[in-house]
């Protein structure tokens, strides 16, 4: 026994989905047994990297040709490398709407950004100006209501052309070569019009309805002045643009709202199934380099010249639910307790409520004990976001999180989806007519005054139509990252932020819904992002941050370090491999032993 449990000790412990019940708690599902709760798919766990800001065009307008000068990351596409529905595939680059003398000074055609350009400003992605800058599906005023431009700028840069440029793979590296090795989409939509705090509640509840408005110096949001919330015709309020959760300590003491219904995370509890949301900065007793503490926590970005708070509230999907709240941003009682509402052998309830740090996220990782279904959110300064972040500083954080993930024992049926929350206003070219509809006299504008969309306004929480949820809305990036992804695949498919609480409830809960009107019912299914036939290709694709080309040495399959900037190599037809069997094999038997090091440590 003890050969056995020193052999545990050195190895990884795999995060398995399974039910255990810990004494008098709760129960839980336990990473110790893999075949205790079963899933639709061979995905035992999922990952959603949800970054900020970002519309398809703006990272992959020109998808798979990049330009290539000479002092930059140089990138070359795989043959065979699908056609993907971009600036480039329809001739926008030469001719464009968006010239529309409307926009003054800011008509433009799209232009390239370069990693100099890396550090832009924030664009107009408020619920109102979107809808008018698509203009009844001309796509035509960018410029005039999403535009903005950054001081001293040349050329279009510098005016509110800035809308519509784009960055290529020689910027947005790692993202075009997991697109390459992986599954991407392009057609994948927000929920609703509008910015950062509805698309959080979008990817966990697909709902936008039921605000409670705990305090507030705003009136409702109109054409003229943008404001959190609209009414949506039934005698409550629908969330159209940001506002800070109730009661977080780190929150705008003069502009909090709670929402009144559910989100995943209500449901996966019910099933006792492991979460958490992890986002950087969350927790208050840690102190960066600098000294900064608390909500004031902050990192300095040397690409756009400022520190910038690691945690910013409005952010915060699951903080705006009382039941999956975790104001105080109470630490958990230990690591075994990260992911689950119940101290694992008790009946008393773990203090963070499934709310944690992004650091708790690696380490849980290393512990071996990884949750079924994680949310992750990086610190501000890399989630994308323009204004305060940017592409650079973003693939450094997130390559970092799928390197370290692709290293796990649990590797084999793990999923990454890269997703975002909005566009940030940025041009896209895709339009979807709304099919569902809104109708406020002031805040809708899409179609028209008073009309965003022609389909029937959809249900609130209280079975009602309401107005202030028109969508799908602006077109976003959604790449999936896992052994059991396509590979260089382009899914066509139209989803939408609800898709990914789709799946969820597809994979874990039987295709149970959350109801109360929630956009999970309706949403495209992912599905078409993977190939579930025969075993996964448990190969690496192991990154550099700092330029997102290959790692020379890294474990890549059929890529080599000596053609780290060329990804064109054949892939096998289907998924099957006496390489991989064997891997797995020997997985399986390291993450036995680490399983029974885990449970025994708990009561030796």
């Amino acid at each position: 026994m003890s050969a056995l449990l020193s052999l545990s000790v050195f190895s990884p412990i795999p995060g398995h989905a399974g039910d255990w019940d810990f004494g008098s708690g709760k129960n839980q599902q336990s990473s110790l047994f893999g075949n205790g709760v079963s899933t639709k798919t061979p995905i035992k766990h999922l990952v959603v990297i949800y970054q900020e800001n970002v519309s398809f065009d703006h990272y992959f307008g020109t998808y798979p040709k990049a330009a290539n000068p000479t002092g930059e990351p140089s990138f070359r596409a795989r043959s065979g490398t699908p056609v993907v529905n971009n600036l480039l595939a329809n001739g926008l680059l030469e001719q464009n709407p968006n010239t529309n003398s409307a926009n003054g000074t800011g008509a433009a055609l799209p232009f390239r950004l370069d990693r100099t350009q890396a550090s832009t400003a924030d664009q107009n992605h408020a619920y109102t100006a979107e809808q008018m800058a698509y203009d009844d599906g001309k796509v035509d005023l960018f410029p005039l209501y999403t535009g903005n431009g950054s001081s001293g700028g040349v050329g279009a840069f510098g005016t509110k052309g800035q809308v519509l440029g784009y960055y290529d793979g020689n910027t947005v590296t790692a993202y075009w070569r997991y697109a390459q090795r992986f599954a991407m989409s392009d057609n994948s939509y927000t929920d609703t019009y509008g910015p950062s705090t509805p698309g959080a509640l979008e990817v966990v509840s697909g709902q936008t309805n039921g605000l409670k408005l705990i305090a507030t110096t705003q009136k409702p949001s109109t054409k003229e002045a943008s404001s959190a919330y609209v009414s949506d015709g039934q005698g409550g309020w629908t969330m159209v643009n940001d506002i800070d959760p109730g009661y977080d300590t780190c929150s705008s003491a003069t502009n909090q709202g709670m929402m009144t219904g559910r989100n995943i995370g209500d449901l996966l509890n019910e099933r006792g199934i492991t979460w958490g949301g992890f986002m950087g900065g969350f927790d208050l007793s840690l102190s960066n380099s600098d000294g900064s503490t608390g909500c004031t926590r902050k990192t300095y970005s040397t690409i756009v010249s400022e520190n910038v708070a690691d945690y910013i509230p409005h952010h915060n999907w699951f903080q705006y639910y009382a039941s999956t709240a975790n104001p105080t941003h109470a630490r958990p009682t230990s690591v075994k307790s990260i992911g689950y509402t119940y101290v694992p052998g008790t009946s008393t309830k773990d203090p963070a409520n499934h709310e944690y740090d992004l650091k708790d996220f690696y380490t849980v990782a290393k512990y071996g004990n990884l949750p079924a279904v994680s949310f992750v959110k990086m610190p501000a300064y890399q989630d994308g976001h323009a204004g305060y972040s940017d592409p650079l500083d973003e693939q450094v954080g997130v390559v970092d999180v799928i390197n370290m993930l692709q290293k796990l024992p649990d590797w084999r049926d793990t999923a990454i989806l890269i997703a975002y929350d909005d566009s940030d206003g940025w041009y896209d070219h895709a339009y979807v007519a709304p099919t569902h509809g809104s109708f406020d006299s002031s805040a809708d504008q899409l179609n028209g005054a008073g009309v965003c969309g022609t389909g029937t306004a959809p249900k609130g929480v209280d079975g009602k139509p309401v107005n202030g949820r028109c969508g799908p809305g602006t077109r976003i990036p959604l790449i999936a990252i896992s052994p059991w992804a396509q590979r260089n695949h382009v899914s066509h498919t139209l989803t939408t932020q609800a898709s990914i609480v789709r799946f969820i409830e597809d994979n874990w809960l039987g295709g149970k819904r959350l109801g109360q009107g929630s956009f999970d019912a309706t949403a495209g299914k992912i599905d078409d992002l993977f190939d579930f036939r025969g075993e996964p290709h448990t190969e690496k694709l192991i990154l550099d941050p700092d330029t997102g080309d290959i790692r020379s040495g890294s474990i890549s399959g059929n890529d080599s370090s000596k053609n780290s900037n060329k990804d064109d190599s054949p892939f096998n037809a289907g998924h099957s491999s006496s390489s991989s069997s064997q891997s797995s094999s020997a997985s399986g038997l390291t993450g036995l032993l680490a399983a029974i090091w885990s449970f025994l440590s708990q009561y030796v």
